[in-house]
């Protein structure tokens, strides 16, 4: 089996329903365009206030995924 490689790339989710939604609204959104997405971290949590209440959760978070091979973009 081939040595893997790993890409980070920094990502910002948004919720107005709750932290964890906010993550998987940027992982899914991520899955979209990006291959081989393996593993997420979160690194910032910040959110908007608005007429003294929570209105909106901000996430940062870094996404790891695999970089293909060659054998592995032949699947397509």
């Amino acid at each position: 089996m081939p040595d893997k490689t790993f890409k980070l790339v920094e990502l910002v989710g948004v919720s107005e329903d709750s932290i964890q939604q906010a993550v998987r609204n940027a992982v899914k959104r991520a899955s979209v365009s990006l291959k081989g997405l393996s593993w997420f971290e979160v690194t910032q949590i910040r959110g908007l206030i608005a007429d003294g209440d929570v209105s909106q959760f901000q996430v940062t978070l870094k996404v790891g995924f695999r970089l293909l091979g060659e054998e592995d973009l032949k699947d397509d």
